[in-house]
């Protein structure tokens, strides 16, 4: 199989960048996937704690990007459960 990848990009060396760009996009697809099956609080992994969001504290950023907010002046507004 990569013997006629590299056959196809001798023979054509303008599918390179093409190559490039579309390794670079899955990649980072896949990077930005893999963070938000780790990081976010909505999805749980452990069978023992099914609500982890519950024990957030208020000061925790789970956004991907925030405009103005400052995660550590936050106050809990809700009761506790």
């Amino acid at each position: 199989m990569l013997a006629v990848v590299r056959k196809q990009l001798k023979n054509h060396p303008a599918l390179i960048p093409l190559l490039f760009f579309i390794g670079g996009g899955a990649t980072m697809s896949i990077a930005y996937l893999a963070r938000l099956a780790l990081r976010n609080p909505d999805v749980c992994w452990d069978r023992k704690n099914p609500e982890p969001w519950n024990k957030m504290a208020p000061t925790d950023q789970y956004k991907f990007y925030t405009i103005n907010v400052d995660y550590s002046k936050l106050k809990k507004e809700g009761p506790d459960y």
